[in-house]
């Protein structure tokens, strides 16, 4: 992905607005990096833990010890809900919370379960900055939506999460490979049915990260005439026009955006953006 596509993608990120209002549980440090550049969650919960009070870090204790202890799978993914609860609620930090819920999900090994997790790793993975948090969000995404799809593998939802795993993650960060895996997983949804406007945007956005601007107008147009109250695929569309260098067409949306909503730093933001168009 060029620099130009990808401060495109940046602005969404910042202008989207969505990113504070979606990601509810903050993490606690900006822990967790290996020397090696990768992000380490055994690491992250060693520090993290030292934010906890006394009586925290005992109770934190109590359960990890009954993981290591639990002989009966039962007692193993009760411990992690326990865990992944405590991370949430308590502690309201949100990457052990996710460690925790996925490694329940996967000894648990049910659709319903698989998919939350991921579904919810997705989620704040797309709004993600920390390359190396990315990373280890999408990859553990993306094994539990291909574990719940193997239980359902008709499951088209299923695909979509896949795919945006891909996409929204490592092909964000200026993966071709990747932001590829996501295109072909969500092509096979839409060659289905062409109709399905969850796929068809993340296509659009595939399309404009992978610098492919005519395709993901096109696909993304489709999705803003059948749901034209789409605030996401509005955006995603002002940016492809922009990336394109059609900047009437980009400040024509970025207008029907701010129509739409009457936050004054969330105008502000937009009409900065218009401007620099105009």
């Amino acid at each position: 992905m060029g620099a130009a596509a990808l401060s495109l993608v940046i602005v969404f990120f910042i202008f989207g607005r969505t990113a504070a209002e979606k990601k509810t549980v903050a993490a606690a440090a900006d822990a967790g990096h290996a020397h090696s550049g990768a992000f380490d969650i055994t690491h992250f919960i060693t520090d993290a833990k030292l934010k906890l009070s006394s009586s925290q870090n005992i109770m934190v204790g109590k359960l990890e010890n009954s993981v290591s202890r639990g002989d009966v799978m039962g007692q193993q993914i009760d411990a992690y809900n326990k865990l992944a609860a405590f991370w949430k609620d308590s502690a309201r930090v949100f990457e052990p919370y996710a460690y925790y819920l996925s490694e329940a999900a996967k000894l648990d090994n049910s659709e319903k379960n698989l998919t939350f997790a991921a579904q919810l790793i997705l989620n704040n993975l797309r709004f993600e900055q920390d390359e190396t948090k990315l990373s280890w969000m999408a990859t553990r995404a993306v094994e539990l939506f291909e574990k719940a799809i193997i239980i359902n593998p008709a499951n088209d939802d299923l695909k979509i999460g896949l795919g945006s795993c891909y996409i929204y993650g490592k092909g964000r960060g200026g993966g071709s490979e990747e932001t590829m895996k996501g295109i072909q997983q969500l092509l096979a949804v839409v060659k289905k049915d062409s109709n399905n406007m969850k796929a068809q945007m993340i296509l659009g956005f595939g399309g404009l990260v992978s610098g492919q601007y005519d395709k993901a107008i096109e696909r993304l147009n489709k999705v803003v005439k059948a749901q034209p109250d789409n605030m996401e695929a509005l955006e995603y569309l002002a940016n492809a026009y922009a990336a394109q260098g059609n900047k009437p067409e980009a400040v024509k949306w970025l207008k029907v955006i701010r129509s739409m909503d009457n936050n004054p730093e969330f105008l502000k933001q937009v009409d900065d953006k218009i401007k620099s168009l105009e």
